[in-house]
């Protein structure tokens, strides 16, 4: 199936630079109608303007697209729903939703103000719950709808210095595992892009002979195929930069059971725990459930009383 956006609307949170213009530049030449989302401010959170909605919704439309900004805080859960509600106001529903916001305040942990930390999750994290929520009944009611997370590898796998980006990072995936259960009967598809891209928020850490490489075009064929009815599964995490893609997802080793009283030592645990660590056969879940029956299948339900 192609992936197009005919028919669609899709609203693109921090879509005035970067990852968020690119999103937004190719749905809209995919046939989406955009609500380009994004505050206008530094890197770092602070400040706020309109010139960076403006400017990439005046490219959609030069190139024939249809796109309206707004400007609202992620942060704020009034204005995640006006981010919403300019959806509905403007084009009458909503079908996409690409969590991309966010911002960098880096500090080492023990150095980091915990007003940073706040502020961060409140714009990744916090931000992805918000609109995720007012986006949510709309979808449900069309029994259709795509929504994309950012995470990061300073989530997936760790950054020094980035402890409050990465914890947001991986919360976002947390909320996509419950959410992918939830939304499943309604047609509704979550899933992850983890981008390596070379934008105003990362570039001075990437390598600089590899800059020509790490465009962010290339992080969105990834996640507009997340975004589209092409996509049919939900609860994927997609690395995508430099022309790179790959599923990562969570592991577990086939581990070791521990019978009796060793269940309870430590010692037994220790002792053990080549085996436990050993990923050499790892295996994935697909939900909680799956992960707790993989604990608990080899105890039998005790028989009913009276049976015969």
């Amino acid at each position: 199936m192609a992936v197009t956006f005919e028919g669609r609307v899709a609203v693109i949170t921090g879509a005035g630079a970067g990852l968020g213009r690119s999103h937004a530049l190719l749905l809209a030449r995919r046939g989406a109608k955009v609500v380009v989302n994004d505050l206008g401010g530094a890197v770092d959170g602070t400040g706020n303007s309109t010139s960076a909605a403006d400017s990439v919704v005046e490219e959609i439309r030069k190139a024939g697209g249809e796109a309206v900004a707004n400007y609202d805080s992620v942060s704020d859960p009034a204005g995640a729903e006006r981010i919403v509600g300019t959806a509905i106001d403007t084009f009458g529903r909503l079908d996409v939703l690409i969590n991309n916001a966010g911002i960098l305040r880096d500090k080492t942990f023990a150095k980091m103000p915990l007003e940073d930390f706040r502020t961060v999750c409140d714009v990744h994290f916090l931000g992805s719950v918000y609109c995720t929520s007012f986006a949510w009944p709309h979808m449900r009611e069309n029994n259709y709808g795509r929504v994309v997370m950012t995470s990061s590898g300073a989530g997936l796998y760790g950054n020094f210095g980035q402890s409050n980006y990465g914890a947001a990072k991986m919360g976002v995936v947390g909320l996509m595992n419950v959410i992918k259960l939830e939304g499943a009967r309604y047609n509704i598809r979550v899933n992850t892009v983890a981008p390596i891209a070379a934008t105003r928020m990362t570039e001075a850490l990437m390598p600089k002979h590899a800059l020509p490489h790490l465009k962010s075009e290339y992080v969105s064929s990834a996640a507009a195929f997340l975004a589209s009815e092409a996509c049919d599964f939900s609860g994927h995490i997609i690395s995508a930069g430099a022309g790179y893609f790959a599923r990562a997802q969570m592991m577990e080793s086939e581990g070791a059971f521990l019978e009796g009283e060793a269940a309870g030592d430590p010692d037994a645990v220790a002792a053990a725990y080549d085996r436990i660590g050993d990923l050499s056969t790892a295996r994935a879940f697909e939900s909680a459930e799956d992960y707790v029956s993989q604990a608990l299948d080899r105890f039998k339900e005790p028989a009913e009383s009276g049976a015969a």
